[in-house]
């Protein structure tokens, strides 16, 4: 009766291990460095939480990835360089996270990026500084057009289609501020343009004044802007209401960041009839569409690049793992550099040996607080 009772017992809890739901460490963890403790509303680097939640969502009810659920893991980066680092490496020393979902401020990349080369696990990354991808880090993976290709879409659409020659150019001072104000620069030459004012501000500054007051006594006709969201300062806004103060008679033309959706709350009517280049926007392609209708059905709020970008970011993702059968961070980024033409939300990836998956940008205008498609323009270098 002893060794039946053993046996029945034995039986039993085989029965209900295997009936036993999975555990967390069945699930499949990605990780992604988030502001998480500012308390300030739906700031940016929320939005970035929810565009890579929703694809989770997705993808989890369509089956997981390798027969596992995703489970996303979220550091806080604080908003800050020191903090980014952080958060990564906490994210890069779990051995169950195969890859890591990255802040958009190519400044905070670049101050992980030594980290992310030593570490060896993929990084999907949404800043433009065109140099992330150019200094021979393999596990730097954009999902946003870089700023080569913003400041030839400005360029040529300030010059050609506003038919503006006096240019004013404003810029934070960090990598992704330089780096456009650089590019635009370079781009403006080949039209024969010199920018008569070009001023940098410290991140979240909130007074443009000085450059507003100077643009305007240049006889600037258009403001071409590479400004930051830092934390609750939307620089964009603080610029387009201080335009609107001073009555410059000028245009004024923004990198994506002008397109945010907070930023768009804070500036207002002042936004109104402004352009931006951007590379997200609802109505360039079913795809972009299909996303804005769930992403508003989720949240109950437009989306913008900044969602998108970790939307699809998680989405190619997936795919990656999925096609190579693998957690393995070396063939997932093989893997995510053979993806070519597929369509996410923020455009048609194509990545080339970089690590660059889109090549092109949005062009958009402000109609009374929408911001209107006008047109797609890609480059094929």
């Amino acid at each position: 009766m002893l060794i039946i009772s053993r046996l029945m017992f034995a039986a039993l809890g085989a029965l209900l291990f295997a009936t036993a739901p999975a555990r967390a460490a069945d699930t499949l963890k990605i990780g992604i460095t988030a502001d998480a403790s500012n308390p300030s509303g739906p700031l940016p680097i929320v939005e970035e939480l929810n565009g890579a939640k929703l694809a989770i969502a997705e993808i989890n009810k369509a089956g997981g990835v390798l027969g596992r659920q995703v489970e996303l893991v979220v550091e806080d980066t604080r908003n800050t360089a020191d903090g980014t680092v952080s958060a990564f490496g906490k994210l890069a020393a779990n051995p169950e996270i195969p890859a890591v979902i990255g802040p958009d401020r190519s400044a905070f990349i670049h101050a992980i990026a030594p980290d992310v080369m030593k570490v060896g696990k993929p990084l999907m990354i949404g800043g433009t500084d065109p140099k992330l991808t150019h200094m021979g880090n393999p596990w730097l993976l954009r999902f946003r057009p870089n700023d080569t290709y913003s400041s030839k879409v400005i360029a040529d659409f300030g010059v050609n289609s506003l038919k503006r020659k006096k240019w004013s150019i404003v810029h934070t001072d960090d990598a992704f501020g330089i780096s456009g104000r650089n590019a635009l620069t370079e781009q403006l030459k080949t039209f024969g343009v010199e920018p008569i004012v070009v001023q940098g501000f410290a991140p979240g500054t909130q007074d443009f004044t000085p450059f507003v007051q100077a643009a305007k006594q240049s006889g600037a006709n258009l403001v071409a802007s590479y400004l930051v969201n830092a934390g609750t300062v939307q620089e964009p806004a603080q610029l387009a209401k201080q335009m609107r103060q001073t009555g410059i008679d000028a245009d004024l033309i923004g990198s994506p960041t002008i397109t945010g959706t907070e930023v768009l709350k804070q500036a207002g009517p002042a936004l109104n009839d402004a352009y931006s280049v951007t590379d997200f926007a609802a109505k360039s392609s079913p795809a972009a569409q299909a996303y804005a209708e769930k992403y508003q059905a989720a949240y109950h709020a437009p989306a913008d690049f900044l969602s998108a970008w970790t939307y699809d970011a998680m989405t190619v993702l997936a795919k990656a793992i999925a096609t190579t059968g693998s957690s393995d961070p070396g063939k997932i980024r093989d893997a995510i550099l053979a993806i070519r033409g597929y369509e996410g939300a923020e455009g048609t990836y194509d990545f080339d040996r970089n690590g660059d998956g889109l090549h092109g940008y949005n062009i958009v205008h402000n109609d009374k607080g929408t911001w209107v498609f006008d047109r797609h323009i890609d480059f094929k270098d």
